[in-house]
């Protein structure tokens, strides 16, 4: 996946292959299967890679590893995963502890209101992933039209969907216009619940 996103990046910056191979001291060779997925980048070669596109390292490096699902290339993930963009925090609450069961999580948010009980009851902190591409029904953190949300992904053959578990509140239809970016994937509760 990380090959993807780099290509996009480049590609919607303007930047060819070639001045980007130039810019980085990076083969155009090495860059074309880093780009097709075939090879990862190593640190410092990313590091580069991320300098000369004028984009912050890390939440590329949330990529790194990830390799895309059917569902994940359908909905072209690399295109609402965020590369410029890093979360802000209003206010810390407090440090929690993060169980091994979920090694790659970044942070905690606690749950604000009841639109995915009963599995994420309002005021448990559910940890998140970051910059992870969704498989069909995962719960992710999203940024819709300027607000972040934590709901069911739900991918369909003409449309993306975040649903809530509780019937009560309304499904979102996401449609091209939309605002639209995946923060990360809910990986469990800190009352042991793993998703």
């Amino acid at each position: 996946m990380i090959g993807d996103m780099i290509a996009r990046i480049r590609k919607e910056k303007k930047i060819s292959k070639t001045d980007l191979a130039k810019e980085t001291n990076i083969n155009i060779g090495h860059l074309t299967h880093i780009e097709k997925g075939e090879r990862n980048p190593s640190h410092k070669a990313l590091k580069s890679i991320c300098k000369a596109l004028d984009i912050p390292y890390q939440p590329l490096m949330y990529t790194y590893d990830k390799e895309l699902s059917d569902d994940q290339e359908f909905y072209k993930a690399p295109y609402h995963i965020s590369y410029n963009k890093v979360l802000a925090i209003d206010s810390i609450h407090d440090f929690i502890d993060c169980p091994s069961d979920f090694p790659s999580s970044a942070i905690a948010i606690k749950i604000l209101d009841n639109a995915m009980e009963p599995k994420l009851p309002k005021d448990v902190y559910a940890f998140v992933e970051l910059n992870s591409p969704l498989n069909n029904r995962d719960i992710g953190v999203f940024e819709y039209n300027g607000k972040i949300l934590i709901r069911r992904f739900i991918v369909r053959r003409d449309k993306l969907v975040l649903r809530a578990d509780n019937k009560d509140v309304e499904e979102i239809s996401i449609y091209e216009n939309d605002n639209f970016t995946i923060i990360g994937k809910i990986l469990g509760t800190n009352t042991g619940i793993i998703l």
